[in-house]
């Protein structure tokens, strides 16, 4: 990096502004995945310096740890769109949060109904494998067997 883009960034800093590798850092979301919500819209264009560095405030890194908490939760980024307009409207209506929440709660229950059938399904080929020096494997078997025609 160049002298004068140094100066630039510790320009910004002094505003309080910070850089795309700082706000990753403070935010737990990586550059590249900022880089990606703000292609998405779900924050804003990162403002930029004379030398085209992105700058963030820090409400853009508060943005960023709000996304990063709720795709860990598990939503999807149409729906974090939707909670992120939500957060920051502050005539909103609670019940609008609640009934995403829900639907998502609802989702969620799915998922882990389907795993732990495919758990249990698993557990009992697991359980009927000798497991030894033999070649006949009931795994095997019931992966490769041919679905009945309809």
């Amino acid at each position: 990096m160049c002298a004068r883009a140094v100066a630039e960034l510790a320009d910004a800093r002094e505003r309080g502004y910070y850089s795309i590798g700082r706000a990753a850092e403070l935010s737990g979301v990586t550059a590249k995945m900022i880089r990606h919500y703000e292609s998405l819209k779900l924050i804003p264009k990162a403002a930029r310096t004379a030398g085209d560095y992105r700058v963030y405030t820090a409400g853009d890194i508060h943005k960023l740890r709000f996304i990063r908490r709720a795709r860990r939760l598990g939503f999807s980024i149409d729906e974090i769109g939707t909670l992120l307009g939500l957060w920051q409207n502050e005539q909103r209506a609670s019940k609008e949060v609640k009934r995403l929440a829900l639907k998502h709660v609802a989702e969620l229950d799915s998922k882990i109904e389907e795993l732990q059938s495919m758990r249990a399904a698993l557990a009992d080929l697991a359980a009927h494998c000798h497991g030894d020096h033999r070649p006949d494997c009931p795994i095997l078997d019931d992966l490769g067997r041919l679905p009945s025609p309809e």
